[in-house]
């Protein structure tokens, strides 16, 4: 991500958290003369204790100095929680800039990692890189989601698939709800890999493939881990209810694993055992 790139986006992360809060939330009057949603820019250069000038070039994207101190002021003006306020600090203080430019993806998982697939016999796991293309995967999530063996190995991209695959549009009885958990993911990493050009020509590419990925790229949502209930129409199993689980693999690796999980007390487990057993003699 070129300077460019990376002062864009931290304007449109600005902008976008400044439109949603709502001035009574913060002690200030509504009015009647506001003619955009959310804080104006004083008002949120006076909640965090700097000039109404030196944030308005902060959110035009001007290339300013700024502090750790100051941003803080800002979070805290904008109500950020703890991964928007880390996005924040990455595009602000150019913290990743130089890295990653010339290492190569790990698309091979570990032992350990293809054992906890395999025990994960009755809970569709997925395991992404940073780029969210998906690099394992267990039989539970091949038979609720797609065979992803069938797929090309250069288009088993998460982000790629959620939008592009009929299956998949069908599948989640709340579309947008189900993809909005994976683009909070991947803004994360956006944000911690500014080196990485890949991310600019993917975004350019999945805006022209898609307006509604545009449209829900730039609520500018960031959560590390979403905890999602999840509620699929499966069309050989029907209703099937999950919480999804985002965990970070630690060590030298950037793979992500999702977790779902069928919900208690639902007829999820069943089945899918049972799609599975009938899978298994055919």
């Amino acid at each position: 991500m070129n300077s460019k790139t990376r002062l864009e986006a931290l304007s449109e992360f600005l902008k976008s958290k400044r439109a949603n809060i709502q001035p009574q939330s913060v002690g200030l009057p509504t009015g009647t003369r506001r003619r955009t949603p959310g804080l104006r820019r004083e008002e949120v250069a006076q909640l965090a204790g700097v000039s109404t000038t030196w944030y308005t070039w902060l959110e035009q994207g001007r290339n300013i100095k700024v502090s750790s101190s100051v941003l803080d002021s800002i979070a805290s003006a904008l109500q950020l929680n703890n991964d928007e306020r880390k996005y924040l600090y990455d595009l602000a203080l150019e913290v990743n800039t130089n890295v990653y430019k010339q290492d190569v993806l790990q698309t091979k998982i570990s032992p350990s990692l293809e054992k906890i697939l395999t025990e994960l016999k009755y809970c569709p796991t997925l395991i992404t890189d940073r780029h969210f293309q998906i690099v394992g995967w267990n039989p539970a999530a091949a038979y609720v989601f797609l065979d992803f063996e069938q797929i090309p190995i250069e288009q088993r991209n998460l982000i790629r698939l959620v939008f592009t695959r009929k299956e998949l549009r069908s599948l989640a009885v709340n579309w947008e709800h189900f993809v909005k958990g994976f683009l909070s993911i991947f803004r994360v990493y956006y944000g911690q890999h500014m080196g990485d050009d890949w991310y600019t020509q993917f975004l350019e590419e999945m805006t022209n493939l898609n307006p509604e990925f545009k449209s829900l790229w730039q609520e500018n949502q960031v959560n590390m881990a979403p905890e999602v209930l999840i509620e699929f129409r499966h069309s050989k199993a029907g209703k099937m209810i999950f919480n999804l689980t985002s965990l970070q693999v630690h060590g030298n690796t950037d793979f992500w694993c999702s977790i779902y999980t069928p919900v208690e007390g639902s007829s999820t487990e069943e089945k899918l055992k049972k799609m599975m057993k009938k899978g298994e003699k055919s």
